[in-house]
């Protein structure tokens, strides 16, 4: 599909609904063929609801019923549900109108309700899945050589990453017990220490025995202690605390990583930690990166994650699984992919952007160390992708990739009811995955998206890139910005520059206290919260978050100190910053007049804001 096929604005509902009967009327004519499709399946049956029975008392009455409760519904969500939609004036969560294309898919596949648990249950829509596990592949860079498909969301392609790293740890020790002549003279540091194509390569050769061979590895007979460690940065996820419970890892086998003044993993912390850990013969069963942290949005160094890795194995045998949790920053890596999936050599990346009308900006640059981040991205073993992020896929859409599709028999399961294993079926989703019953609707719904806008700079590239700049320009709008709200001077200031599209930043008052500057914006988010307010008389809506010791340590220290002036007594004391957290994903702000628009509007929200509540 060339440039010129891809009009942005056609993609969107629209904010204010200018392409609403676009989309009423494509939904209109697919409803027409699903109803077509069931009177024509075996057109000589007869009909079951009649006439007769349609003019019955009863019959109508419970239509009508029917009606006031979708009425009262509709009440309910007119009146509260979050403006997800608006083009400049939601800056809170890592919401955004959805993508019109897969909304329509996905209210058409709804009707014939495909299970994707099994190919019988759902042959067009467990297809479409198989073929979105492979665009996930790669967008990742994983090829064709890799494999993924779709969760319910990041918590559980999270878990299927810790899952594999778990499995393929305890791995070699189970091959020390079932086929013992594999890894004859090797010590159980070394066993526990073996690469994954390594394990996956003495799986292939041993097939016969792998349930044998499975049983005897953590998934059998457990033995997780021996695993060693799961390392993770500060920015982390709250679904990896919750997973090292669920998986029997436990809390005392996390280990988290200091990040630096942007937010990233300190890799230096990283190195010393895993040296340490090391000496102790302890081992490391698997470090996570994040692409697009959920508080943040910045990018760890997964290419320094997987250099270290090269480097330990060399010098001292030490290996690590490796997975990147890009839930909210994989779809990003389209813009580094030309047509054919080749990752674009950083030199030509703006005679790219330029060509596809990426940036408005035709100067933009993506920072060197966010580009090498996501092209190592195809060296770790499992990614977790979310469409229902930067994907703009409508809820609940989720999903992993894997480097190697054959990694996936060391999770495999057979339920014999859904799955033949001797069947020539194209698709075996549920032998694979975590989940079990799972709505086609989903994949049918990213599949369109992804034909509609390829995964590469020319389709996702520049929804992606109006996201970023419109989340810059927010930035550059806000930073240093001075408010004077009776008598008192506060300045926006803002937490670092946005690897990605999220925009955070306190609300400084002169002369206040660390205490009273967090009350403020915590005062702040109250009064601009959807969730708080009454959302008709709110124009400018945002989140916030708290960071706090027991989960940073000292990593806010540089912006406490540096940019707010307040002392270490003051942070020791304290303990926390509470800050104001903007996720940028509408593309509508990358658009100078739009932008300025809602700026000024957005300038006189926070205005009028402060003032009822600074006195």
């Amino acid at each position: 599909m060339s440039k010129e096929n891809i009009n942005l604005k056609s993609l969107f509902i629209g904010p204010k609904a200018e392409n609403g009967d676009l989309y009423k009327a494509v939904l209109s004519d697919l409803i027409d063929e699903h109803m077509g499709w069931r009177k024509n399946y075996i057109p000589t049956d007869p009909s079951f609801i009649t006439p007769a029975d349609q003019e019955q008392p009863s019959f109508k009455n419970t239509v009508t019923k029917t009606k006031c409760v979708l009425e009262e519904v509709s009440r309910r969500l007119r009146a509260s549900a979050v403006p997800w939609h608006s083009a400049g004036r939601y800056w809170a969560q890592m919401n955004s109108e959805t993508l019109m294309p897969a909304q329509l898919a996905y209210n058409f596949a709804m009707l014939w309700n495909g299970n994707n648990v099994a190919y019988e249950a759902s042959p067009a829509t467990s297809q479409m899945e198989e073929e979105v596990g492979m665009d996930f592949s790669h967008l990742c860079g994983y090829g064709n050589e890799g494999w993924g498909h779709l969760t319910a969301g990041g918590t559980p392609a999270n878990m299927e990453g810790l899952w594999y790293a778990r499995n393929f740890k305890s791995m070699p020790l189970a091959f020390a017990k079932a086929i013992p002549e594999v890894v004859k003279g090797k010590s159980e540091w070394e066993l526990l220490n073996m690469p994954t194509a390594e394990i996956v390569k003495i799986m292939l050769s041993h097939m016969d025995k792998l349930d044998e061979i499975k049983e005897a590895s953590a998934r059998g007979v457990g033995g997780i202690d021996k695993l060693g460690v799961l390392i993770v940065p500060q920015t982390k996820h709250y679904s990896w605390p919750k997973l090292a419970d669920v998986l029997g890892i436990g809390h005392h086998h996390v280990v988290s990583i200091p990040v630096d003044e942007h937010y990233r993993m300190k890799i230096d912390v990283l190195e010393q930690t895993i040296r340490d850990l090391a000496a102790k013969h302890i081992p490391i069963m698997c470090v996570v990166g994040v692409v697009g942290t959920t508080e943040e949005g910045q990018v760890d160094h997964i290419d320094q994650i997987i250099a270290l890795r090269k480097k330990l194995y060399e010098e001292q045998g030490t290996y690590f699984y490796v997975h990147v949790d890009a839930a909210y920053g994989s779809y990003a890596r389209a813009l580094f992919l030309d047509e054919n999936s080749n990752f674009i050599p950083y030199e030509e990346l703006n005679s790219k952007f330029n060509e596809y009308d990426v940036f408005e900006d035709k100067n933009f640059k993506i920072d060197r160390d966010v580009y090498d981040a996501y092209k190592a991205i195809g060296e770790a073993e499992s990614t977790t992708v979310d469409p229902h992020k930067m994907g703009y896929i409508p809820y609940s859409a989720g999903g992993i990739a894997i480097k190697d599709k054959n990694m996936r028999a060391v999770i495999g399961y057979f339920a014999a009811y859904v799955i033949d294993k001797a069947s020539k079926a194209p698709s075996l989703l549920g032998s694979y995955i975590l989940e079990g019953s799972k709505a086609g609707a989903t994949a049918a719904a990213v599949w369109t998206a992804h034909r509609v806008l390829p995964l590469n700079v020319s389709g996702y590239g520049r929804l992606i890139g109006a996201s970023i700049e419109s989340a810059r320009n927010f930035y550059n709008f806000m930073k240093d910005r001075t408010f004077k709200v009776n008598g008192k001077t506060i300045t926006a200031k803002m937490l670092t520059a946005p690897d990605f599209n999220m925009v955070d930043y306190v609300f400084h008052m002169e002369g206040a206290t660390l205490e009273e500057n967090n009350e403020l914006n915590r005062k702040f988010w109250e009064v601009t919260s959807s969730g708080l307010v009454d959302l008709y008389q709110q124009d400018f809506l945002v989140s916030h978050t708290d960071f706090a010791k027991p989960d940073y340590g000292d990593s806010p220290v540089p912006f406490v100190t540096k940019e707010l002036g307040y002392s270490m007594e003051d942070w020791n004391r304290v303990g926390k910053i509470t800050i104001l957290r903007c996720s940028g994903m509408t593309p509508y702000m990358r658009d100078p007049e739009t932008c300025e628009y809602f700026c000024t509007s957005i300038k006189n929200s926070i205005e009028r804001t402060l003032a009822k509540i600074v006195k």
